[in-house]
């Protein structure tokens, strides 16, 4: 997976144990100028590794409700008309709501569902 490369450039360390999913980073980091895929047992300036690639990039990956709701937030629904459509109750809601808004590191509601598009998380 080592790719010629200037000696400015970044080399990028992939430690991922799946081989397929490996080979796929690295062809797509072979092509962005400016990096390069280190050789086996070369330290890399960058280290990609499960942790670092979680789901979009979160530390804390979203539950299943959590997707749910976002998808609802990006509908535009209030935590009321949530809870109406999940079941649930309207302060359960808002809660989910505010651990969107903290995992996503977002300032509100409009701009959890813009940080989770930009993301890949929903598609608007």
């Amino acid at each position: 997976m080592s790719a010629p490369g200037r000696a400015d450039d970044l080399a990028v360390s992939i430690r991922i144990a799946e081989p397929a999913l490996a080979a796929r980073l690295a062809a797509l980091l072979e092509q962005t100028p400016g990096l390069r895929i280190a050789a086996p047992g070369e330290p890399g300036d960058l280290v990609l590794s499960p942790a670092d690639i979680s789901e979009g990039g979160f530390a804390q990956p979203l539950t299943p409700r959590e997707r749910d709701v976002i998808a609802l937030l990006a509908e535009g629904l209030s935590n009321k008309a949530i809870a109406g459509r999940l079941g649930i109750s309207p302060d359960t809601a808002k809660f989910h709501v505010g651990r969107l808004i903290d995992k996503l590191d977002a300032t509100g509601r409009t701009d959890a569902v813009a940080h989770a598009a930009r993301r890949g998380i929903i598609h608007l």
